[in-house]
């Protein structure tokens, strides 16, 4: 089920074949750097359930990023929620691509459209990324969707804080 378009992706629901495409991507030490390190293949696939999950529950979640040119899943950029992030429950906007990937713009396409597409469509009025401050290219794809550093936060199991980035919405109901 596609979600939104753009001029250049697709950023659609995920589907359980989608699992070697995201197996590549989060199985890359590069693209992990500022996670939890490469993963194997039976994590992807528990982090697929629980996508696969998240869309019933919730009706949104990370969405495979599909470049329209070639067909190919690139990656993933969608919503995760979180209930308890410095006090309160928060909709954060989440992100990666594989490495082949990186420098084209991509990742800052794919934030615009979530982003708007949780505004516009699914009325949120708030979103967050959490970012680690080292991540200077996330840093800066958070900023061109308009989104503002407010505070650290220290996420359960971390030794050092993210930085916090936040947008509100700008729509009247």
């Amino acid at each position: 089920m596609i979600v939104v378009e753009t001029e250049r992706l697709t950023l659609r629901r995920f589907a359980p074949a989608d699992h070697d495409p995201l197996t590549r991507v989060f199985g890359d030490a590069d693209v992990m750097r500022f996670g939890d390190g490469p993963q194997t293949p039976e994590w992807v696939g528990g982090w697929l359930r629980r996508t696969l999950e998240s869309y019933e529950q919730r009706g949104y979640g990370p969405w495979a990023v599909v470049e329209k040119s070639g067909g190919a899943v690139i990656g993933y950029c969608g919503l995760f929620f979180f209930p308890h992030v410095n006090g309160r429950p928060e909709v954060e906007i989440g992100y990666r691509l594989a490495r082949a990937w990186w420098g084209r713009g991509y990742a800052t396409e794919a934030v615009l459209a979530a982003r708007d597409y949780a505004f516009d469509t699914l009325g949120l009025s708030r979103l967050i990324a959490l970012i680690d401050p080292a991540n200077a290219a996330s840093i800066r794809v958070a900023r061109k969707a308009g989104m503002h550093y407010e505070t650290d936060v220290m996420m359960p199991g971390y030794t050092y804080p993210d930085h916090l980035y936040s947008i509100q919405s700008l729509r009247v109901s």
